[in-house]
């Protein structure tokens, strides 16, 4: 059913529909189309159930040209894993050469296109050239990368007459498949897919460090198939250069895989080419993990995953609980704390799933000593803690046990204001910490090995203005930046590059906008392994606080409850955690499905580790 102007739903002629108890419905492509007059859009189809599997139908006898470009675009929106009723719109040539896969154009709206079609020549009374338009809003590549785009979409459509059977076919067509807004969110769902750091390692052991690789796949089309596929071609092209799979190259499913799903055990066995003389047991288990931490997004309840070889032998299994002892997993760190300063400006903290409202000051110099501060991060393990003096000018590291001095600082800023010093420092798992020096003469990024390392300028070779606020992803791949220039402040991630002992030094390069609609990007907080919680404003509009992936994409779902006058904020990568905030009424949180509460009125910037 396509939606009308007024958000209704009307039935086009000639449009069946299946029962919709069998969980099927069908679009057809016969829909009357008149033969000239304006630019149409080809509406949406409006969201169905999540059980409601969507097919079209092929094309009419004696369909014109334009029922035959509404039922080709109706058909790229359906449920059909292979667009085979799509092909039936084609010509035998284009059928065979068109590669829906190549990407997917989301549009502000369903395509518009010109219903009187052109000629296609002068001579010509057997072929019409038909124009699709519309506002573009994002791009899936062939990896299934997801990327913010604008502009005007405008691409040419050639159909021509079969001499023989007189029906009207589409013979010249882009690659991929060009969608509005809601049916892509109808059709495509997104999902993490894991890869480890190539230079980051946690503990005395060198645990590996997943890190999320966010992908866009269809949601009804065999997805944990999709998924493993996805994960076995390879991390997306932007976080290539930053991490490693453990799988072998070449490694890919059997021939014929399909409709993988757990058991009735929670157990899902993976079919994979590999010989068991191929893998090592300690690379088998590196892989399990990738594959187990990918579909749990899509199988919350998956307990365990078995691998299997070329011959149906296992390779190896893995349980959920060794996947967590494999790699370190930042979703998977519940924080012990949530660290704010009082009105005294010291630091203090509270069991992060209190429901009370008492805090006491942390061991240690900063809880204990005399000395205020501006802002406060602390380390993954909650044994460090990294102050900024409440002149935004000094940065100082110390333990977060009793006793011991505060020392001298680590990083110094010459900004002539609070506002043009140390931005709030931000720890990595690894146990490196960074912080932004915005001084105007002199703006640079610095990170400090295990936080007590000489402090080292981060190169930023694309950096579009001054950085305002930096936090940095507990995988230490990616850093979060709120970048000023000319009135406005803009989100952008950033990928880690290491030296790796290349002498090259350390920089954040693939500056990509992570929030391109807000003008006024005023707080940040990283709120998942490929998710951050941001507080800012939409041209002319009013404050807000929503979700958006580090992709750029904004997920479904309902953003936090309102909250006025956001000076910061506070999520934790373990989404049971409770939202805290800083705003008009001191410290606040928000804890599931709760309003927002108080916590402290005198308090100021909120932090869970890292």
């Amino acid at each position: 059913m396509a939606a009308d102007r007024t958000g209704g739903a009307r039935r086009r002629p000639g449009r069946a529909v299946a029962s919709a108890a069998l969980g099927v419905v069908l679009l057809a492509g016969c829909a009357s189309m008149p033969d000239s007059g304006d630019l149409r859009d080809v509406e949406s189809t409006p969201r169905q159930d999540t059980g409601v599997r969507v097919f079209a139908m092929p094309p009419a006898d004696g369909a014109g040209p334009g029922e035959i470009m509404q039922g080709f675009l109706e058909a790229l929106t359906s449920d059909d894993p292979e667009y085979d009723t799509a092909r039936k719109y084609l010509t035998a040539d284009a059928a065979r050469s068109w590669r829906p896969e190549r990407s997917t154009t989301v549009l502000a709206n369903g395509p518009t296109i010109e219903t009187d079609c052109r000629p296609g020549g002068r001579e010509e009374t057997n072929s019409v050239t038909c124009l699709l338009a519309g506002a573009r809003v994002a791009t899936v590549d062939a990896q299934q990368a997801y990327q913010p785009a604008d502009g005007t979409y405008r691409k040419k459509l050639h159909l021509t007459k079969d001499a023989k059977s007189g029906q009207w076919r589409i013979d010249g067509l882009p690659d991929g498949v060009v969608m509005g807004k809601s049916d892509f969110q109808r059709n495509y769902t997104s999902v993490d897919k894991y890869y480890f750091a190539s230079n980051a390692a946690v503990g005395a052991g060198g645990q590996p460090v997943a890190v999320a690789d966010p992908v866009f796949v269809r949601s009804k089309v065999d997805p944990m198939t999709q998924m493993v596929r996805s994960l076995l071609n390879g991390p997306t092209a932007w976080l290539g250069p930053v991490v490693r799979s453990s799988f072998p190259t070449g490694t890919a499913l059997q021939k014929g895989a399909s409709g993988l799903a757990p058991d009735d055990q929670n157990k899902l066995a993976v079919p994979l080419n590999l010989k068991a003389s191929q893998v090592a047991a300690s690379k088998c288990t590196e892989m399990a993990t990738q594959v187990l931490f990918t579909l749990r997004n899509l199988a919350p309840t998956l307990e365990s995953v078995e691998l299997r070889g070329a011959g149906g032998d296992r390779l190896c299994e893995l349980t959920e609980e060794r996947a967590e002892s494999t790699a370190w997993h930042g979703s998977a760190k519940r924080p012990e704390y949530l660290y704010f300063l009082d009105g005294k400006r010291r630091v203090v903290r509270m069991q992060a799933g209190s429901t009370g409202t008492g805090s006491v000051p942390v061991p240690g110099p900063l809880g204990e000593g005399g000395r205020g501060l501006q802002s406060v991060a602390v380390s993954r393990d909650e044994h460090t803690a990294a102050g900024v003096g409440d002149d935004g000018r000094s940065l100082y590291v110390t333990s977060l046990a009793s006793g011991g001095a505060l020392g001298e600082p680590q990083v110094t800023s010459a900004g002539p204001t609070p506002e043009d010093r140390l931005t709030t420092p931000s720890w990595d798992a690894r146990g490196d910490l960074w912080v932004a020096d915005r001084d105007p003469n002199r703006p640079r990024l610095f990170v400090l090995d295990q936080g007590v390392g000489k402090p080292e300028q981060v190169a930023v070779p694309d950096l579009p203005g001054r950085i305002e606020d930096a936090r940095v992803a507990a995988d230490g791949t990616r850093i979060a930046l709120v970048v000023a220039k000319d009135g406005k402040q803009s989100l952008f991630i950033g990928r880690i590059q290491r030296d790796g002992g290349t002498g090259q030094g350390t920089s954040v390069d693939g500056l990509r906008s992570a929030a391109p609609d807000l003008e006024q990007v005023s707080a940040i907080s990283w709120a998942g392994d490929s998710r951050l919680l941001v507080v800012g404003q939409e041209q002319g509009g009013v404050q807000q606080m929503r979700y958006v992936q580090v992709d750029g994409s904004t997920l479904d779902g309902p953003a936090p409850g309102a909250l006025t006058s956001v000076k910061a904020i506070a999520a934790a990568e373990d989404e049971r955690v409770p939202l805290v905030a800083y705003s008009e009424d001191g410290i606040v949180r928000l804890p599931s499905g709760a309003q927002w509460q108080k916590v402290d009125k005198d308090g100021t910037a909120p932090v869970y580790p890292g």
